[in-house]
């Protein structure tokens, strides 16, 4: 996430997302993630908030690497989940063939649309062969800030099913709902299970 003003949000509502995931169980999209990563495999939560996700991987027997810009997030993330959260964002994935599976859960779309190319990219890169990614997005088009200022880059089911396979990865997956976020709006949302 290259957005100041996302990233300064995310920092004063930090307490408020883990109020609003707190009491979340791993969904079903979380839970398939895990069961499709070898047991004991090593998985990256790239965007991963306070670790809510990061601490059922760990949970479930899964060495797990998560990732966040918002040092925040960090700190709430070790007080309520126990989760080690490295300050970083998609620029830091820079492993080749090292993860077994990258939940990329609703964080890609804080980015610019002329910067996902090259993180799609990278993710296939850092992914073993027949590695999993997991990523959700909002539905729409074009890019705009949301009722509370987050930069927003919204996407097609088409439009993110080619750019997944222009960075060599294959969707198979993909689940269409909507629900409410932090900002209190019910956005529809897709996600879209991809192999490298």
């Amino acid at each position: 996430m290259t957005d100041k003003l996302t990233l300064e949000i995310y920092g004063k509502k930090a307490q408020d997302y883990v109020n609003m995931i707190a009491t979340d169980k791993p969904n079903c999209h979380l839970r398939a993630f895990i069961a499709a990563v070898p047991k004991g495999g090593h998985a990256l939560d790239i965007g991963c908030g306070p670790g809510h996700s990061a601490a059922a991987m760990q949970a479930a027997g899964l060495t797990v690497t998560a990732i966040d810009p918002s040092p925040e997030m960090s700190i709430l993330g070790k007080e309520r989940f126990g989760i080690d959260i490295t300050q970083g964002s998609y620029e830091d994935i820079t492993e080749k063939a090292h993860y077994d599976g990258i939940w990329s859960s609703f964080s890609m779309l804080h980015v610019l649309r002329t910067d996902v190319p090259k993180h799609l990219n990278a993710i296939k890169r850092a992914l073993k062969p027949n590695g999993t990614l997991v990523i959700g997005v909002k539905k729409g088009t074009g890019e705009a800030r949301d009722s509370i200022g987050r930069l927003y880059t919204y996407f097609t089911r088409n439009e993110l099913d080619t750019l997944l396979c222009n960075a060599g990865l294959t969707p198979t997956d993909h689940f269409e709902g909507s629900e409410a976020g932090l900002a209190g709006t019910i956005d529809p949302f897709i996600i879209v299970t991809a192999y490298a």
